[in-house]
């Protein structure tokens, strides 16, 4: 598919403005990356530490609805949200209006010295939004690992123990104890040791790989557990009821039913890490709702506040009130600007109905990238759920992993207008996290560029 425009001059000022209000078209003026983008380029390298890595070569000047617009006036279509993150769209306008009133207002407190509302409404709203009909409670920090590392306070302190349960492929975060937790090596832990301790990892269910049932894959995990670690040492199991980073696995049907039914007949905490397959992502409010599981614990980030940083755990009140006062907490937890932000996302998604436009992107990617496995072997699996879709890329004579392939079809669909992003244990897997205010016009477009990708690395 070419570029829809064929200009190659270079605008004098990028776009003052971002939102919905942004043509919603894919369109290349330039060179990519452009002239105004390889100037800043060499500014980064020049400033910023060389263990800072970019995804993109562009620089972003404004993003609205489903494109990104670049310093240089180039219009690349948005399958990576900000690594799912700008669910609702960038620079929404309810965001938008919400954090400019707040702002106006005061931008901070530290709610622990003096409260505000909107930390209590968001606690609220999401006490209400997360599964189970149980007394709920939550509490607000900036970051996904920060919302980890508390949810891992809170089990080991109402249960006296210390060891926590965690799988192969998962991502947790960058922190040290988090780090811990997290499975890939390279680049998130090389170095960076010692690591905390009394952190253990049971195999996951993986269907395309092992071709166990979710009882078969539980019953092989447990087993695990048991032997290794003893159940009555176990304070919490963490699993993503998604895989994010690890290569947007799910699990076989039954698998995470399975591992909550054992946590709750030996006295271990549930943690569903939802930082990235939360909030409407999946086609459901939270992702462990597919599978019917009501987790004890769940963490939340990413796309709760629409680009502002705030996260969250909520959980069961009985465990939340366990830690001593002041045992939880942070100078910019729960900030009252990124509050307002959230506030106005949870809004959006139920005015929208994003929930059901997760869902109608499912079904359009779906149809789209099975079309592209049965004509490439090199497509080994396609997975996932609402906007949370991917395709595992293969050897086709192995069915190794080819992290190469993956690597290449990314830079061909980011040099002809697509944001597109891999992950996966092995760097093979090709990710796709448009937001859910996208429109079918440009989820097509998008496609079409990575078909051309696949075609254009054969």
């Amino acid at each position: 598919m070419s570029n829809t425009a064929s200009s190659t001059s270079v605008p004098t000022s990028a776009p003052a403005v971002g939102g919905p209000g942004l043509p919603q078209v894919r369109r290349l003026v330039t060179e990519i990356p452009g002239p105004r983008s390889r100037a800043l380029a060499e500014r980064h390298r020049q400033a910023v530490s060389a263990a800072v890595s970019t995804t993109m070569p562009v620089f972003a000047a404004a993003a609205g609805g489903g494109v990104l617009v670049d310093v240089d006036g180039n219009s690349f279509i948005d399958f990576g949200c900000g690594i799912a993150v700008t669910t609702v769209g960038n620079a929404a306008p309810a965001v938008v209006e919400a954090v400019g009133a707040q702002a106006a207002a005061f931008t901070h407190t530290a709610y622990m010295t003096t409260p505000y509302e909107a930390y209590v409404a968001v606690a609220e709203k999401l006490t209400a939004l997360t599964p189970g009909d149980f007394p709920k409670k939550a509490m607000l920090v900036n970051s996904g690992a920060e919302a980890v590392e508390n949810a891992v306070k809170v089990a080991r302190r109402a249960t006296g123990r210390d060891a926590v349960v965690v799988f192969d492929h998962a991502f947790h975060g960058r922190t040290n104890l988090t780090m811990a937790m997290t499975a890939k090596a390279a680049p998130y832990k090389t170095g960076f040791g010692p690591f905390a301790g009394e952190i253990y990892r049971a195999p996951l269910s993986y269907p395309y790989r092992d071709g166990l049932t979710g009882a078969e894959a539980a019953k092989r995990a447990i087993e695990r557990i048991e032997a290794q670690i003893g159940a009555d040492q176990v304070a919490a199991l963490v699993i993503e009821p998604i895989q994010g980073e690890g290569g947007f696995i799910v699990p076989a049907p039954g698998f995470l039913a399975a591992l909550l039914e054992w946590c709750h007949a030996h006295g271990a905490v549930f943690i569903a890490d939802e930082i990235q397959s939360g909030v409407a992502r999946t086609g459901a409010m939270f992702a462990c709702e597919h599978e019917g599981v009501v987790p004890d614990l769940v963490t939340i980030a990413k796309g709760v506040a629409g680009g502002l940083p705030l996260s969250a755990v909520v959980g069961r009140a009985d465990l939340m009130d366990v830690p001593q006062p002041g045992g939880l907490g942070g100078t910019y937890g729960g900030n009252p600007v990124a509050c307002a932000a959230a506030l106005a996302v949870l809004d959006t998604i139920e005015s929208d109905d994003l929930v059901a436009r997760a869902r109608a992107i499912e079904t359009r990617l779906l149809a789209a990238l099975t079309s592209l496995k049965e004509k490439d072997p090199r497509v080994g699996d396609v997975r996932g759920r609402g906007a949370m879709i991917a395709l595992e890329l293969v050897d086709p004579s192995t069915g190794e992993p080819d992290g190469a392939l993956a690597k290449r079809i990314a830079a061909q669909a980011h040099a002809n207008g697509v944001i597109l992003l891999t992950c996966g244990t092995w760097g093979n897997v090709i990710r796709l996290l448009p937001p859910l205010s996208i429109s079918d016009e440009l989820l097509d477009d998008g496609m079409g560029v990575v078909a051309d990708a696949f075609a254009a690395c054969a």
